[in-house]
C-alpha cells in the first residue's frame, strides 16, 4: 500500500487525508465522494515553479485545467501564481467566474468555434494556441474586424510521440492536433501569421503524449523545434520568445509506475533547451509547460460505500460499490489501473482478492479487477487512490446517476467545493413532450 501527500493511517486505523478522517468525511458528505489533498497540490505547483526560478529561466507553468476544473480549483491555481490552460468555452467560463487573471490564460483546442474565439478575445486572454489553418484564418478575420491584437502560439506536431516509457519518432505526424513540422504546414502557418498585423506570434507549442516517465521525448521535441526555429530565424527573420513543451508528466497509480519528480522533468528540459539554443546561436526563449495530471492526479481520492457481493466459486469474487464508470470512466475507457484500501479498516491484513464493480448496468463497469482486501462488509468505505485527474472531469450521468460532490481537505479542515447533484438537477434541462396537435 502506497500513501500519497498528507495521507496516513490514524490511531484508530482509519485513512486520514489533510488531517481529516475519511470515515468522517464519508458520513458528513456521503459517498461516492471526491476528496482532494490541497497541500499536495500546492507542493506540486511550487516544485514546478521553484525549479524554473532556481535555474534562472523565465517561464510560465500553466495548469492544464482539463484534468480537473472547478471554480475552487482555479482559485487555488491563482493562489499559487500559476497560469491556466483551457481548451473550451466552458473551461474559459469557469476561469472567468473564478476571476482568474485573463493575461495568464492560454486557450487551446483543435476545433475552437467562432463564439469561443470571440469569448477569448472579449476576455483578452493572454495567449491563443492556434491549432490549424481554419482557426488561423478565422482568428485573423475576427481580429481584423475588431482591430484587436492577440498573442498566439502555433501548435506543431514534431513527429515524436511519448507515452510512459516509450517514444516514437514518426508516429505523431498522424494527429488531429497541430501543424505538421515535417511537411511544410507549420512554416506556411507561421509565414501567414507573422504577416498579419493583429497576430503577435510568440513562438511554438507541442504536446507529445501523456503519463510520460522519462525525459527523452521532451528533449527530442525541444531539439527538433529549436532546429526549425533556427531555420526560420534566417529564412523568415522570426525569433521566438516562447517555447511551450506541453505537459504529460506521469504519476504513480500502481507499483508498475515509476515517474520522475517535477524537478527532474524541468531540469532536463531546461538543460536541453540551453544546449540547443547555444549550439544554434539562438536567444534562450521563455519556457512554458502545462502540468495537469501531475498537479492533481495523486492528490485525489474517491470514497465509496461497499454494497452487494457476488462470489463465483473458483473464478472471482465481485464487490460492488455505489459509484463506478459515472465518476471514474478511465478504467472502462482505457483499462486504467488503481490501488485501493478499506478506509475504515486500513490497518487490517488482507485476506482475499476481489474485483471492484461499479453499479452501472454495463459489464465493463469495473473499477479494479484484482484488489487485495480484508473481507469486506456492506457499508465499509473503499478509498481508491489517484483519482484526482479526469475523474470529475469525465464524470457523467449514465443510468441517471447524479455526479458526486468534491471536498477539499487541508490542515485538519474540509470544505465542500462542488455540491452533490440531486435527482432534480438531472431533470433541470428536460422539457416535456407535447404533441403537435396540442400546440
Amino acid at each position: 500500500m502506497h500513501l500519497y501527500g498528507t495521507a496516513n493511517i490514524n490511531e484508530i486505523g482509519h485513512l486520514e487525508i489533510g488531517g481529516v478522517d475519511t470515515v468522517t468525511l464519508a458520513k458528513k458528505y456521503g459517498t461516492p465522494l471526491y476528496v482532494y489533498d490541497v497541500a499536495l497540490i500546492r507542493k506540486r505547483a511550487r516544485a514546478f515553479k521553484k525549479t524554473f526560478e532556481s535555474m534562472g529561466v523565465k517561464a510560465q507553468v500553466a495548469y492544464a485545467s482539463k484534468a480537473f476544473s472547478t471554480i475552487a480549483m482555479i482559485q487555488l491555481v491563482e493562489e499559487e501564481g500559476l497560469s491556466l490552460d483551457v481548451v473550451s468555452g466552458g473551461e474559459l467560463f469557469t476561469a472567468i467566474k473564478a476571476e482568474f487573471p485573463s493575461e495568464r490564460i492560454h486557450f487551446h483546442g483543435n476545433n475552437k468555434s467562432e463564439s469561443e474565439l470571440l469569448m477569448a478575445l472579449d476576455y483578452h486572454v493572454g495567449c491563443i494556441v492556434v491549432d490549424n489553418f481554419h482557426e488561423l484564418y478565422l482568428l485573423a478575420q475576427l481580429c481584423e474586424q475588431r482591430k484587436q491584437e492577440v498573442k498566439v502560439l502555433l501548435r506543431v506536431t514534431p513527429g515524436i510521440e511519448a507515452h510512459t516509457h516509450d517514444y516514437i519518432l514518426t508516429g505523431q505526424e498522424d494527429s488531429k492536433f497541430g501543424f505538421d513540422l515535417q511537411n511544410g504546414q507549420a512554416e506556411d502557418a507561421l509565414t501567414y501569421a507573422i504577416q498579419n498585423q493583429y497576430l503577435d506570434v510568440l513562438g511554438l507549442h507541442c504536446h507529445i503524449g501523456s503519463q510520460i516517465f522519462e525525459t527523452t521525448g521532451f528533449k527530442l521535441a525541444a531539439k527538433k523545434l529549436l532546429e526549425k526555429l533556427a531555420e526560420w530565424n534566417e529564412s523568415l527573420l522570426f525569433e521566438a520568445s516562447v517555447l511551450n513543451l506541453g505537459g504529460g508528466f506521469g504519476i504513480r497509480y500502481t507499483d508498475e509506475d515509476a515517474p520522475l519528480s517535477p524537478e527532474s522533468y524541468v531540469v532536463e528540459m531546461i538543460d536541453e533547451v540551453r544546449i540547443e539554443t547555444e549550439r544554434l546561436g539562438l536567444a534562450l526563449p521563455e519556457i512554458w509547460i502545462e502540468p495537469g495530471r501531475s498537479m492533481v492526479g495523486d492528490a485525489g481520492t474517491t470514497l465509496y460505500s461497499v454494497g452487494s457481493q457476488k462470489d463465483v466459486p473458483n473464478i472471482r469474487k465481485y464487490l460492488a460499490v455505489d459509484g463506478g464508470m459515472t465518476d471514474n470512466l478511465r478504467p472502462a475507457l482505457y483499462d486504467a489501473k488503481y490501488e485501493a484500501i478499506l478506509a475504515n479498516r486500513a490497518n487490517e491484513k488482507t485476506t482475499e482478492t476481489v474485483a471492484i464493480a461499479g453499479k452501472c448496468c454495463e459489464s465493463g463497469d469495473m473499477l479494479i479487477w484484482d484488489l487485495p482486501l480484508p473481507e469486506a462488509a456492506p457499508n465499509d468505505i473503499l478509498a481508491v487512490f489517484c483519482t484526482g485527474a479526469y475523474g470529475y472531469s469525465m464524470s457523467n450521468n449514465y443510468n441517471r446517476i447524479p455526479r458526486p460532490p468534491v471536498v477539499f481537505v487541508e490542515n485538519g479542515t474540509s470544505q465542500l467545493v462542488v455540491k452533490r447533484e440531486s435527482y432534480e438537477d438531472l431533470l433541470r434541462l428536460d422539457l416535456s413532450y407535447v404533441e403537435k396537435s396540442q400546440v
